[in-house]
């Protein structure tokens, strides 16, 4: 068998967008979490496991997003979408979608309070200017 194609049969999530994620997460709190600490934070009996996710040897299972998402620090609707578009792939997600609409962050929230707050309530549409306001405070 092709090296590369037995490499990729044992990592069948490597290029998903939650193993990506959990990399990056993991990365970005090894300043004050080690890998085996964010592991039993999620109630992972063995740290391998959080390698495993890592690397797309295996899939999130949803029983433990929302430990993980807190042993991660981050939002565990996001987390939540990535293990189901791992799942099951962006048909999931697009019933997921039509079933209960977009699923909003807790960022997301705060992103929507403060642009209420800034409109005074006045559900502003998103004209041309809004839009290229917005797209340059991500530089895009």
């Amino acid at each position: 068998m092709n090296k590369s194609i037995e490499m990729t049969n044992r990592k069948p999530y490597a290029d998903s967008r939650a193993a990506k994620y959990i990399d990056r997460r993991v990365l970005e709190l090894s300043a004050r979490k080690t890998q085996n600490h964010i592991a039993m934070e999620a109630g992972f009996k063995t740290p391998n496991v959080l390698s495993m996710l890592k690397t797309g040897t295996s899939k999130v299972p949803l029983d433990r997003v929302p430990a993980l998402a807190k042993a991660l620090e981050c939002d565990p609707r996001h987390l939540c979408m990535l293990a189901l578009e791992q799942l099951g792939g962006s048909m999931t997600i697009s019933a997921i979608d039509e079933i209960f609409g977009t699923i909003v962050t807790e960022n997301e929230v705060v992103w929507l309070e403060e642009l209420r707050d800034a409109s005074d309530g006045a559900d502003p549409r998103l004209t041309q200017r809004a839009r290229a306001a917005l797209r340059a405070i991500f530089g895009k």
